[in-house]
C-alpha cells in the first residue's frame, strides 16, 4: 500500500503549505532500530490517539468520577450471596442439566432455584455460534444454563469421560487427605531424613497422630515396612533403641547424612537439634561419617556399633536409568503465568508447539489441596509431551510436592522454578531468591530427583543481582545432583525485562554443562531467525524456550517449522482468536460464568497481541521483541483495531466473539497496562 499525494489545483486560492527546510527529517529505519522503535512504513503512520485521563475516584469537582459504595461487612456480603443463590439467576445445576425439577435430590431444601420458567425469562440472550459440546456430537453438560441453548440437539451422546477429557483432576478423596494432613509421603520423608535436612511436615504429622492414636499404632506396627517400600530397617540394638524407634511418628529411623548437604555455617543449622538428640542415643560414632557416605550412594550399610541399626536401602536408580526426554530442537512453550492456561497451550499445539508446560504452581498450595492451584496441573490429551512447573523454598516441601504430582498426575517431566522474579515469591525464599543460596538448590534437587523416576528439570535466571552471575556455577554440578535439563533465562532478577537477554552468557553456561545435561536457552526469541541463530551458535544448546514471543504471536511455532516470516492477515488472526474462545468455552464452560472467564483470559492475552506489527508494514524484518510500536493504521479496520493498546478496543474485540459485556464490567490486566472501566470508556 503506497501513500497517494493529492494533485495541486491551480484554481485553489487556499494558502499552500510549504515544507520547512529547517524541520527535522524522519529518522531512517536503521536509526529507529537503534532507538528500539519499530520502523513502520511512513504510509501507515498516524498521530497517537488522544485519550482523556480518567478522573480519580472521590476527587473534588470530578463529575465523571466513579462513585464507590460504602463498605459492607463480611456477614452482610455472605447474606447477599446466599440470597443471590436463591434468586432465579442461579438455577440448580442438576435441574439445569436435565430440565426436570425432580432431578435434584435435595428437593425443596436445595439452596438454588428450581423455577425453570423464571430462570429462562431473566437469562441473557444466546450468543452467536454453536455450542462447543454439540459440535463434538455430545450433550452439553450445562443444559439450560448454556449460552448456546438454541443450538442444542436432541439424542446426542452423553459427555465422554475419556478421549478428549482433560487429565489430572483433583479427586475429593485426595483433597480430603491433604486437608487433614493424612496423605503419606514415604519416599520424600525417607530422603529428607537421609540427607539430614529438617522435616517441616514432621510436627504436623505428630499433631495429627496425637489426635488419632490408633492410626499411629497401626503405622508403627507390621504395616510400616510396607508403607516405606524403598527402605527396610532391621533392629540389632538394645530394647531402648527399639522403643525410641517405635515412637518416631511412623517414620523409619535412618542415619543422618549431614555431610551430603551441609548448611551454610553462618546460619544456625536446622540439623543441629537432631544431631544433639541423636548424640544422646549413641547413633553417631567415629564410623558414622563413612557410613553416611555409603548410605548416600544407596549402598547397604552395616554397623559394628551395637547402639546403631543396620539399614538396607534399595539403590536409587541412576539418572540415566530414568525416562529420558530428548529436548533437542523441539519447540518448547514456556510456562506462562495467567496467559499460559490450558486453552492457550492447546492453541499453541495446533500451531506447531512440541513441548508444553503448565503454569507455575506453588508447592504449599498444592500440598494444602487448593483446587485453584491444582487446576494449573490440568492437561489436555493433545499435549503429548507435557510437564508441570512447581515452586517452593525448602527441600522437604518440594520433595513432597514432586512425590504427590508423580503419584496423582499424568506428566512427562517436572520442572522446578528457581527464577521467578515476583516479589511475593521471592520474599518467601522461593523463585530467583534461591540463586543466592546454592546449597539449598543442591538440597532441593537432590531431594526431589530421588522421589520420582520422571525427568526433573530446573529453570533459573542468570543471577539475582545484576552483574553477579551465578548460573555458570550451578550448571556444571546440577546433573550430578539429579536434574536432567536446565533452562537458563538470560536476565537477572534485578534486571527483569529492562535489557535484552544475555545469550553470550547462556552459551558460556552451556559449554560448562556435562554432555548428558540438556541446556535450554530462554529470552527474546521472536522469529525463526532468532531460533536458528541461538541453536546454531552453540551446539550445546538443546533448544530454545519461547515465552513472550508466543504470547504476542503464537503462530511463531508455525514460522519456525516452515522457516518463513508469516505476513498473517487480520482475518487469519481473528480465526486464531476464535479457536482460543472455542477451547476456552470447552475448558471453563459454556454457561454465563464460563463465558466471562473465557473473556477475562482473552483480554489478558489481547494485552500482549496488540504489540504485534504485521510483516507487510515494516521497513525492517523481522520484528524485534524490544521494539516499541508507534501508532499506525492497519491495512484494514480490523487490523487497526488489533493494533490498539487501549483496553476499550480489546473489549470490542471480545464482544465480536463473546457478545456484549455484562453491566458494571471492569478489566485491569495483571501487567498494569491500560485498565478498562465502563464508566470511563463508555
Amino acid at each position: 500500500m503506497a501513500a497517494t499525494v493529492p494533485a495541486t489545483d491551480p484554481t485553489d486560492s487556499s494558502p499552500t503549505v510549504t515544507a520547512d527546510a529547517s524541520a527535522p527529517q524522519r529518522p531512517t529505519p536503521e536509526e529507529l532500530v537503534a532507538r528500539a522503535v519499530a520502523p513502520v512504513k511512513p504510509a501507515f503512520l498516524r498521530p497517537p490517539p488522544v485519550r482523556e485521563v480518567p478522573k480519580e475516584e472521590g476527587k473534588a469537582g470530578g463529575g465523571g468520577a466513579v462513585v464507590t459504595g460504602e463498605k459492607k461487612s463480611k456477614r452482610q456480603l455472605k447474606r447477599e450471596r446466599q440470597q443471590e443463590k436463591k434468586s432465579t439467576a442461579h438455577l440448580c445445576i442438576e435441574v439445569g442439566k436435565s430440565g426436570k425439577v425432580e432431578s435434584c435430590k435435595y428437593g425443596t431444601s436445595c439452596r438454588f432455584s428450581h423455577d425453570i420458567d423464571a430462570y429462562l425469562v431473566q437469562k441473557p440472550a444466546d450468543l452467536d455460534g454453536t455450542c462447543p459440546f454439540s459440535t463434538l456430537g455430545q450433550s452439553c453438560p450445562y443444559g439450560l444454563a448454556c449460552r448456546f441453548l438454541g443450538t442444542h440437539k436432541d439424542n446426542l451422546a452423553p459427555l465422554k469421560t475419556e478421549g478428549n477429557h482433560e487429565r489430572n483432576p483433583l479427586s475429593k478423596d485426595i483433597q480430603k487427605l491433604l486437608w487433614k494432613n493424612k496423605y503419606k509421603f514415604p519416599k520424600a520423608s525417607a530422603q529428607i531424613k537421609l540427607l539430614g535436612l529438617k522435616d517441616g511436615n514432621k510436627n504436623k504429622e505428630k499433631a495429627a497422630n496425637d489426635d488419632n492414636p490408633d492410626e499411629t499404632c497401626e503405622l508403627n506396627g507390621n504395616d510400616k515396612s510396607e508403607s516405606f517400600s524403598s527402605i527396610h530397617v532391621n533392629i540389632e540394638s538394645d530394647p531402648t533403641l527399639c522403643k525410641e524407634i517405635d515412637n518416631s511418628e511412623g517414620e523409619p529411623l535412618v542415619v543422618h547424612s549431614a555431610n551430603c548437604v551441609e548448611p551454610r555455617p553462618s546460619k544456625k543449622s536446622k540439623v543441629e537439634v537432631d544431631e544433639i538428640q541423636n548424640h544422646g542415643t549413641g547413633i553417631h560414632d567415629n564410623g558414622t561419617e563413612s557410613e553416611d557416605l555409603n548410605l548416600s550412594n544407596g549402598l547397604k550399610v552395616s554397623s559394628n556399633n551395637q547402639s546403631s541399626c543396620r539399614v538396607d536401602l534399595v539403590t536409587t536408580p541412576h539418572l540415566r536409568e530414568k525416562k529420558i526426554i530428548d529436548f533437542r530442537e523441539k519447540l518448547y512453550l514456556a510456562p506462562l503465568t495467567t496467559v499460559g492456561n490450558l486453552p492457550f497451550r492447546r492453541l499453541c499445539k495446533t500451531l506447531g508447539a512440541d513441548i508444553t508446560c503448565g503454569e507455575m504452581a506453588m508447592c504449599t498450595n498444592l500440598l494444602q489441596g487448593q483446587a485453584s492451584e491444582w487446576a494449573l496441573l490440568r492437561r489436555h490429551p493433545s499435549e503429548d509431551l507435557f510437564g508441570v512447573q512447581i515452586c517452593g523454598p525448602y527441600p522437604d516441601t518440594v520433595a513432597r510436592t514432586v512425590e504427590l504430582v508423580d503419584s496423582e498426575c499424568s506428566v512427562d517431566f517436572i520442572d522446578i522454578n528457581m527464577g521467578c522474579p515476583i516479589d511475593i515469591v521471592v520474599n518467601k525464599g522461593a523463585g530467583s531468591s534461591l540463586l543466592t543460596k546454592p546449597m539449598r538448590i543442591k538440597s532441593i534437587v537432590q531431594a526431589a530427583s530421588t522421589v520420582t523416576e520422571k525427568p526433573l528439570t530446573v529453570k533459573v535466571r542468570t543471577a539475582f543481582f545484576e552483574g553477579r552471575n551465578r548460573a555458570d556455577s550451578i550448571v556444571s554440578d546440577i546433573y550430578d545432583w539429579g536434574a536432567s535439563a536446565i533452562t537458563i533465562h538470560g536476565r537477572s532478577r534485578q534486571q527483569r525485562y529492562s535489557k535484552l537477554a544475555d545469550w553470550d552468557y547462556i552459551y558460556q553456561c552451556a559449554k560448562k554443562a556435562p554432555d548428558y545435561l540438556h541446556v535450554i536457552g530462554n529470552g527474546d526469541v521472536f522469529s525463526f531467525t532468532d531460533w536458528n541463530k541461538h541453536v546454531s551458535d552453540c551446539s550445546k544448546i538443546s533448544t530454545c524456550m519461547i515465552a513472550r514471543g508466543a504470547l504476542i504471536k503464537p503462530w511463531l511455532f508455525t514460522e519456525i517449522k516452515e522457516q518463513r516470516h508469516w505476513d498473517i492477515t487480520s482475518g487469519e488472526r481473528l480465526n486464531v482468536l476464535k479457536d482460543f474462545v472455542h477451547f476456552g468455552l470447552e475448558h471453563w464452560g459454556s454457561d454465563s460464568k464460563g463465558v466471562e472467564t473465557t473473556r477475562h483470559f482473552l483480554l489478558e492475552w489481547l494485552s500482549y497481541t496488540c504489540r504485534y506489527i504485521p510483516v507487510g508494514l515494516l521497513d525492517v524484518i523481522p520484528q524485534r521483541l524490544n521494539w516499541r510500536p508507534p501508532s499506525y493504521y492497519g491495512r484494514d479496520d480490523l487490523e487497526t483495531l488489533m493494533a490498539s493498546d487501549s483496553a476499550a478496543d480489546w473489549i470490542r474485540i471480545s464482544e465480536m466473539l463473546l457478545g456484549k459485556v455484562p453491566e458494571g464490567f471492569t478489566f485491569a490486566p495483571k501487567h498494569k497496562s491500560n485498565a478498562y472501566d465502563r464508566a470511563e470508556n463508555g
